[in-house]
């Protein structure tokens, strides 16, 4: 059974600590969701976790090894959504999210994934003609065209509407019932059973901490 795990964890962006000491582990078919204020550094730890930052310290760990054993390997077992819609202007809906596919080396069901989050109907149509709701269908999409084991969400419901947010519950549902795994940083609240939540209010560097580090 896979295991994503993070010990002792640190992050730090430019000079100041964002969190510290922070350890999580996620299972098969688990699903960890970040709270905590803004600047707490929810999204740092989501970089963090798909290795496009490095901890300042600590380890980060599939199958208790070390993801920067194997960066491409961590790389391709899961699946980054970012605060951005990586939508290409000039590319239709379809082929924005086979091209995302292809890069995986993996053969995209790229009509199941835009049925599913209700799409399909959009499918030839060039991403500088979508709202920001359908450009983050489109992004959410690519979680389907391509298989992979580990998603990792942030805010994944802005700009969607109370259906397609229904739609990413029922997906996430399936993905988890699946054996995946899946890590959201939300400020809304998601229909999800059985989940984690991780407060990085928590790991925030304490007053005394910060006075012995200046």
């Amino acid at each position: 059974m896979s295991t994503f795990s993070g010990q002792n964890l640190m992050c730090v962006r430019g000079e100041r600590t964002v969190f510290t000491g922070l350890d999580f582990n996620l299972d098969a078919g688990g699903a960890l969701v970040l709270i905590g204020p803004n600047g707490s550094g929810k999204s740092s730890l989501l970089r963090l976790m798909s290795g496009l930052l490095p901890p300042a310290s600590g380890t980060l760990a599939w199958e208790g090894e070390s993801i920067s054993e194997d960066p491409e390997a961590h790389g391709g077992r899961l699946h980054y959504v970012g605060h951005y819609d990586a939508v290409k202007a000039v590319l239709s809906v379809t082929e924005n999210v086979s091209f995302w596919a292809s890069l995986r080396n993996a053969q995209a069901d790229t009509d199941a994934a835009l049925e599913a989050f209700g799409i399909a109907h959009l499918s030839d149509v060039p991403g500088r003609f979508l709202s920001a709701g359908q450009k983050r269908r489109v992004n959410l999409a690519r979680i389907l065209a391509a298989p992979a084991p580990l998603w990792l969400l942030d805010e994944p419901t802005t700009a969607l509407d109370k259906e397609t947010i229904a739609a990413l519950e029922a997906t996430i549902a399936r993905h988890r019932q699946g054996g995946g795994m899946v890590v959201i940083s939300t400020h809304s609240d998601m229909n999800l059973e059985h989940y984690d939540v991780l407060d990085l209010a928590d790991f925030a560097l304490g007053q005394g901490e910060m006075a012995r580090a200046s």
